[in-house]
Parts: C-alpha cells; sequence; structure tokens
C-alpha cells in the first residue's frame, strides 16, 4: 500500500473541487489560480463559526470539537472536519480526557442545499477515512449540514462512496505529479464556477491558465 510523506499532502477540501471538475481543481491547487465569487465568499463567510478550533465540549454523552485537523498516509490528505461528535457508545474509542468511549460522527457544513453529484458526500467520507487511519475505529455515518435547508442530511460510508475517494485520491496525485492541468468539456455548470473567465478562454487553445494570463498582461499598454 502507498504511503505519502507529510510533504506531499494535498488537501482534503480540494476533493470536492476535483468531483466537481478536474480543470478547476487543477486551477486552483496546481496552477495557484483563484477568484472569489458571491458563492465563495458567502460560503466562507457562513463557515467561519464552524471552524473554531479553540472549541470542545461535553454535554451528556456527546463530547463536540470544531475545526479539527485530520490527515491521512494512505490518502495523502490533509485537512480540518467543521465538527466533529464524539458519541458515547461500548464499543467506541477511549478519550481520556472526557472518560468513557465514543464513536466519532463527522459533520461537514455546506451552503445552499443538498446536490445532485456525490461531491458533498465525498469529501466527508474523505474525513471519516482520515479519522478512521488516525484514531484506529471504524466510522459507517457522518451528515452533511446545509445552511439554506438548515437540517443534517445523513451519509453512509459505503464501499462504493470509500471506493470513489481512494481512487480520486490517487488521480489527484497523479495529476499533481506531472503538474498536468486537464482538459475538461464544459457545460451549464461553468456558469457558476469562480475561475470561468481564467478557464474558459483557454480551455480549447493552451494547457495553462498561468501562460495565458501573463500573455495578456505583456499585450497590455
Amino acid at each position: 500500500m502507498t504511503e505519502y510523506t507529510e510533504e506531499e499532502y494535498l488537501l482534503l477540501s480540494g476533493l470536492q473541487h476535483f468531483s466537481f471538475c478536474r480543470r478547476q481543481w487543477a486551477l486552483i491547487h496546481i496552477e495557484q489560480q483563484w477568484q472569489e465569487n458571491f458563492l465563495t465568499i458567502d460560503g466562507e463567510i457562513k463557515h467561519e463559526h464552524a471552524h473554531d478550533d479553540h472549541f470542545a465540549a461535553k454535554r451528556g454523552d456527546l463530547v463536540t470539537v470544531r475545526g479539527m485537523a485530520v490527515a491521512s498516509r494512505t490518502l495523502g490528505l490533509s485537512g480540518q472536519c467543521d465538527v466533529v461528535e464524539f458519541r458515547a457508545e461500548e464499543q467506541g474509542i477511549s478519550l481520556a480526557r472526557y472518560g468513557g468511549t465514543y464513536v466519532p460522527y463527522p459533520v461537514e457544513y455546506k451552503r445552499g442545499k443538498p446536490k445532485q453529484d456525490d461531491c458533498d458526500r465525498l469529501q466527508l467520507c474523505a474525513q471519516a477515512l482520515c479519522l478512521e487511519e488516525m484514531l484506529a475505529c471504524e466510522i459507517s455515518e457522518g451528515a452533511l449540514y446545509y445552511l439554506e435547508t438548515r437540517r443534517r442530511e445523513p451519509v453512509q460510508f459505503d464501499d462504493a462512496l470509500r471506493q470513489a475517494v481512494c481512487s480520486m485520491a490517487k488521480e489527484m496525485h497523479a495529476y499533481y505529479q506531472r503538474r498536468h492541468t486537464p482538459k475538461v468539456k464544459t457545460g451549464t455548470f461553468c456558469r457558476q464556477c469562480s475561475l470561468q473567465e481564467i478557464c474558459l478562454p483557454v480551455l480549447c487553445k493552451r494547457s495553462s491558465a498561468g501562460e495565458y494570463i501573463r500573455k495578456r498582461l505583456e499585450e497590455a499598454p
């Protein structure tokens, strides 16, 4: 089994970008291109309260931790969980600070409402796989909390979802090692992409958005 060093870790949150559009992921994570639009800014503002990595509290049989750092050597990913709930269960893991045994339950906050595709579920499953590796436990379920609907959507971490995460993580590393930005088929989903102005003018002409931008700057008076 391949294991990655910490220097080779990619951002876990990039899995959502990669699932949505491999080119978008490469523009952000390989070429370091980024543009803010309303969706990205709004999402960051609504996410702020979840990423308080100094927050941990116990209420009854529930321990809640925000902004928990996670990583996986086998996936080569690292990042943060918005919220991890540790639920008291006899078959769980020990938490010395709180006493008793608990089962981790990751919760990811998302703007908007549930999506038709699996991009959010893949990101959450990757968090669960990291937690399993770090804590030597099994996690069967987590939840996505959508800020528009204000409700949780349970996610089962079945074999198909786990395999998809592993395959995508491997593919991400392959692109990153080659520093390759792929071309993709455009669609209506491009309209809400924050990188549309960078991506589309060069999609069928050049492989590097950075090259396109540099040329435009050279042409400027």
